[in-house]
């Protein structure tokens, strides 16, 4: 079977937060599960180089958006590297594979009936001296009354358009924008209705906020999008007439999941549209990002009329993660950074957290409370005493060999149960819920453990013994894959224990006599301390 998984594409304008990784890491172990299964998987996402925030950046320290751009594009693949996300390829919007295939793509979708010629106002700031891109204009919400930018309205979820703010400003200078004409492609959202309203009540089985947010927008009456803006950086528009212009980023940055898949699919010799219509596609983003997979991409997909584009299969889309009860602020810098928090947690924790706690169906808050209690009960109280207990308890008492028994059969018959039910919950989406049923079971072994009194038991019942300690041998075994997708730095580390070479998602017998390598501890415990610290330092950096 073959897999394309879609990870959002961050802005490239400052450091990644706990909140881009909560609803991003359900890539990640969509990607090392379906590997698992000896599927064909394509997991790609890459940094926005064009959007908008790298050019306020840019501005903001007087540098050239390229400079800002690749600055956090090298953070953000440190980050993900460290965090173990395992992406085909990482790529980024400035990039030459990226802008080739855009270009390609638009000259052919200006050509399939869909892409209209207008004359439009765009606003212009006469201070500045130039066209102001969407999120150059801040103002009141028409809808809501709340702040927005000049795109969209993340109180309400209102795609909107600069023109329409209330008190519209622009947000270089402060001085009001004008409207000026200007020409521009539109692309005719509005024809495809009936398309894209089919398509979307085809999908009960996205998740809520997905459902509801696109038929909402589709209910509320769509409109024709520009293709094109007047900025400085971005994608040449591939159209004679429109020199000095540029692919607006909502029709380029998507079309990120297209042009990676192309570069490994030339890589792999394989074909690209072959592989993209013959895949089951994953999207995975914040909700904020649910209008842009499922109304926009499918739209710049279906305008392609010289072609057949499969569109987006499942819509993985998380709610919001507050900080301590409050809302995440990258300006007033109420954040946690991915680079800092990595230098002092392991990434299996920052992990853990994420996908137990994180905002997979609702907003989540992380609290360091939490996140500390939740590391040493589970991790270190749960799966990491009962690894340590049992390997110990063979080299200690079992000359550090496998022992010779057979594997009990009603554990062989528990330990096969959990890979179908879990692959299942894992492939609907529902990680969370998998990881419970995971972390469920090792109380359920930590219990076994306890119940049998090995002991006890090597004194007065040797055989008795092999046979509670092979068994508890076999579960550590299935929980190195059964985590891989969720744990993967402590699951590698158990397979090392073990001598099993890669993971799979199917039942893994060690054989009896199989002797360990050296056991280390997965995971320290955590001072209790450390809660007031990291409390205190994030209140000072306000």
């Amino acid at each position: 079977m073959n897999i394309i998984i879609g990870g959002a594409w961050p802005y490239a304008n400052g450091s990644l937060h706990i909140g881009h990784i909560a609803g991003l890491l359900p890539g990640d172990v969509l990607a090392r599960y379906f590997r698992a299964k000896g599927d064909k998987v394509c997991y790609v996402s890459g940094s926005d180089c064009h959007g908008t925030p790298v050019a306020i950046r840019a501005s903001q320290e007087n540098k050239t958006a390229a400079q800002i751009s690749d600055f956090y594009h090298d953070e953000f693949t440190d980050c993900f590297k460290r965090l173990g996300f395992t992406y085909d390829l990482y790529g980024k919007t400035s990039s030459e594979e990226h802008k080739s295939f855009v270009m390609d793509f638009h000259r052919k979708l200006y050509k399939g009936g869909y892409v209209y010629e207008k004359e439009t106002l765009q606003t212009y700031c006469r201070i500045c001296k130039k066209f102001l891109p969407d999120r150059f204009v801040n103002g009141i919400c028409p809808n809501c009354g709340e702040n927005a930018r000049g795109d969209q309205c993340e109180a309400c979820g209102s795609v909107l358009e600069p023109e329409a703010l209330l008190q519209a400003h622009c947000c270089i200078c402060g001085n009001p924008p004008q409207l000026r004409a200007t020409k521009h492609l539109y692309l005719a959202v509005t024809r495809m209705k009936d398309d894209l309203d089919a398509y979307v009540s085809s999908h009960i089985d996205w998740r809520k906020n997905a459902c509801e947010m696109s038929a909402r927008y589709i209910r509320e009456g769509l409109r024709d999008r520009s293709l094109t803006r007047d900025l400085d950086c971005g994608i040449d528009v591939p159209a004679e007439g429109y020199e000095g212009k540029k692919i607006y980023i909502w029709a380029e940055n998507v079309l990120g999941y297209l042009s990676c898949c192309e570069t490994l699919c030339s890589q792999n010799h394989l074909d690209f549209l072959d592989f993209w219509n013959s895949s089951r596609q994953y999207y995975v983003h914040g909700k904020d990002n649910i209008p842009f997979h499922t109304i926009i991409l499918p739209s710049l997909l279906l305008g392609r009329t010289d072609a057949h584009f499969r569109l987006p299969d499942d819509i993985i889309s998380s709610e919001y993660m507050t900080l301590e009860g409050r809302k995440i602020s990258t300006s007033a810098n109420w954040a946690i950074w991915i680079k800092d928090i990595l230098e002092c947690y392991h990434p299996d924790s920052i992990r853990y957290f994420m996908i137990g706690n994180g905002p997979e169906k609702r907003d989540t808050d992380f609290t360091w409370r939490e996140f500390i209690n939740t590391h040493n009960g589970e991790l270190l109280g749960a799966y990491g005493n009962f690894v340590n207990r049992s390997l110990v308890f063979i080299q200690k008492y079992q000359s550090n060999q496998v022992p010779q028994a057979k594997t009990i059969p009603a554990i062989l018959k528990e330990i096969h149960s959990l890979y179908a039910s879990t692959g299942s919950t894992v492939e609907q989406g529902n990680f969370k819920e998998a990881l419970e049923e995971i972390f469920a079971y090792i109380r359920a072994a930590n219990k076994f453990f306890d119940d049998e009194q090995p002991w006890i038991t090597v004194k007065n019942n040797p055989d008795r013994c092999d046979e509670t300690m092979n068994a508890c041998v076999q579960i550590i075994a299935n929980l190195s894959n059964l985590l891989e997708p969720f744990l993967p730095f402590s699951s590698e580390k158990v397979r090392g224990f073990l001598s099993i070479t890669k993971p799979s998602w199917e039942v893994v017998k060690v054989e009896p006599g199989l002797e360990l390598r050296p056991v280390e501890i997965l995971f320290e415990r955590i001072d209790k301390k450390v809660v007031q610290q990291e409390e205190d330092r994030l209140k000072h950096n306000l």
